[in-house]
Formats: structure tokens, sequence, C-alpha cells
């Protein structure tokens, strides 16, 4: 198999969509176990209280459980949470339960869960 390059890479990469951008994520973190996730940097002692930090759970997902009547909000919120194209966000909204936001803040999740709520949608936080 010949290797290939960066720029080959990227090339590939600039042809998916968002969505199959993030099934090859998820697929290439299963493979390798690893984690695609930005490098965060811990102010403070590394001491009991950051351990403590680290079981609490600060990442949630976002899931959308139902579209609810006013579907073409919900789609239009999707695409703004999300930066999905008509098509994917109508897919994703189609295809309910699915998850939204994978691994936000707490505050981004309840944000979006707001946003979603308010659009007419049945939106869960887990």
């Amino acid at each position: 198999m010949a290797k290939l390059s960066q720029d080959d890479l990227l090339a590939q990469f600039e042809e998916m969509t968002l969505i199959e951008l993030s099934e090859f994520v998820k697929a290439f973190e299963e493979k390798f176990d690893v984690t695609a996730a930005a490098a965060v940097a811990v102010a403070g002692p590394a001491g009991p209280a950051v351990t403590e930090a680290a079981e609490e759970q600060d990442e949630f997902d976002v899931i959308l459980t139902g579209a609810g009547d006013k579907k073409i909000q919900v789609i239009k919120v999707v695409r703004e949470l999300t930066s999905l194209g008509l098509k994917e966000a109508k897919d994703l909204v189609d295809g309910a339960p699915k998850p939204v936001l994978e691994k936000v803040t707490k505050e981004a999740a309840e944000k979006a869960a707001e946003s979603l709520k308010g659009a007419g949608a049945a939106v869960e936080v887990k």
C-alpha cells in the first residue's frame, strides 16, 4: 500500500461531508484506541483536586429525540449548532433519535438543548 502524504489525506478529507468525517474520526478513535480532543492546560496544583474534577462528568451529548411540530425550525437550529448542510441537518432530524452534539461542555449542552426545545424539538442531554 502506498503511503499517502499529509496533503493527499487533507485533500481526501476536504471531499467528505461533516457527518462522514465525524464517522471517520469515531472509527479512527476505536481502531487506535485514542481520543481526538484538543489539548487542555490544567492550571493549579496537580493534587487531589485535579483527580476529583476528573471524576465528575465534564462532557455531555445533546441527543435529538424528536423533531416535534416545527420540523423546519428544528432543522435551522441543528444547522446553526453543527454547521451541517441542509441535507445533512434534515437527515439528522428525520433520523431522530440522533446525537446533535457530542462531548461538549455542560454549558454548551444546556444552551443547545434550550435552542432545540425553543424550536419545538424533544431533546435529551446525557
